[in-house]
């Protein structure tokens, strides 16, 4: 099966191993890209990732297939220069409440049942 849809708004590529992947310009704390506990049902993002506006159907590893639109983009919203302005990188299991594992250690304080 092929996921055709047009007019894809992409908002950030993102290069394997980059440990600020996850920074933006406004929040500049240093994180990656995957959230703390690894995305449901996927796990670590462990090589280059497109981050794109909306959603695609199919399953989560479905590879992806992009080209230029043959239809010209009309839509203004897409000649707007982009601003994101924060990436959440909490847990996705529960209710999640922290960027990092470094951030969670603090918090939490030295616990009996794990050794760093």
């Amino acid at each position: 099966h092929h996921r055709t849809e047009i007019n894809k708004r992409i908002l950030r590529i993102g290069k394997k191993g980059d440990p600020m992947s996850g920074s933006t310009e406004a929040d500049l704390t240093e994180k990656g890209i995957t959230p703390v506990g690894g995305f449901p049902h996927y796990g670590q993002v462990n090589e280059d990732f497109l981050i794109i506006k909306g959603c695609l159907g199919g399953s989560r590893k479905r590879p992806i297939t992009l080209r230029k639109s043959v239809v010209p983009v009309v839509k203004r919203s897409h000649f707007e220069p982009l601003n994101i302005k924060f990436i959440d990188t909490s847990s996705k299991y529960g209710h999640g409440r922290f960027q990092t594992l470094e951030e969670k250690r603090k918090f939490l304080g030295p616990m009996a049942s794990k050794t760093y």
